[in-house]
Formats: C-alpha cells, structure tokens, sequence
C-alpha cells in the first residue's frame, strides 16, 4: 500500500466517523474532510434535517468552515474527503472552492441503490463541463456502504 493510499483511507476514516455522528443526531450519513497540507481543516457531518436546510450537505458545510477557518474563498491546495461521490451542487461548491481533489467512498449510484434521493449524474460526468479537479473513488468503499446501511436499518 502506498502512502497516499493509506493519507487517504486515514482521512476517509475520519468523514466516516463524522457521518457517524450526524447519523447517531439524526442526519443522514453523509460525512466530509477537508485537508490541506496533511492537516485536517474542517471536518463536517450532513446538518440538512436539523437546519431544515436542503443545502447543508457535508461537504457544503465542511468548504463554509474551511474558507472561515483559512480565512478565504481559494481553498486551492486542498483535499475534500466524503462518505459518497458529490452530488452535483457539492461538486460545483467544491469546483467554486478550487478543491484540487476529491475523494470519496460510495459512488452516486451505490446511494441511490440504497434508497436515497440523488441526481444520478458522477463527478466524472460533471468533470467534463471544465473542471481540472483530480478525483479519486471507492475509498473504503465497503467501510462507507456499511454507513449508509447502518442509516438504513435505523430509518426502516
């Protein structure tokens, strides 16, 4: 294993803890990291059921309190890590960002499968409208799909 796979699957453990959390308050499993220079800058849960805000995914929350934290809207320089493939509005917040990567564990499809309401459209689809961003799928991909199976048999 090479160490930015391990940099990698370290992070994406800490957004699957984050999820857990948001799960645990009862939110849905969605759980983002954003890291710069090895250093975690802002690591979020989904907050969309408690804030009555269709907007607060974690990743939307996770990019609002980096640029607060660093101070600015260029998170050039930057990594985001979530429990599942952006959707296309956190995919658009991240490119507005200047994320230079995305990693994530589920894909879309792996949500929707499950149940959950999402447009079906991968980052590597929305990548073609001019986005330079590097992306970097199925991370812990068992480890996320476990989450959003926990989330599942709480909310049966």
């Amino acid at each position: 294993m090479t160490s930015q796979i391990k940099r990698d699957e370290d992070f994406m453990r800490l957004a699957i803890a984050k999820a857990m959390e948001g799960v645990n308050q009862g939110e849905d499993p969605f759980g983002s990291c954003i890291v710069k220079g090895g250093e975690v800058v802002s690591c979020e849960h989904n907050i969309c059921t408690s804030s009555l805000d269709v907007t607060a995914h974690a990743e939307v929350h996770a990019i609002r309190a980096a640029s607060k934290k660093l101070n600015t809207l260029d998170l050039s320089g930057c990594v985001i890590y979530s429990t599942c493939e952006p959707c296309p509005m956190c995919f658009t917040a991240a490119y507005w960002a200047q994320l230079d990567k995305i990693v994530f564990g589920t894909r879309i499809a792996d949500a929707c499968a499950i149940g959950f309401t999402q447009l079906n459209l991968s980052c590597q689809e929305l990548k073609q409208f001019g986005s330079d961003v590097e992306l970097v799928g199925d991370v812990l991909k068992e480890e996320s799909l476990d989450l959003f199976k926990h989330w599942v048999l709480l909310n049966s």
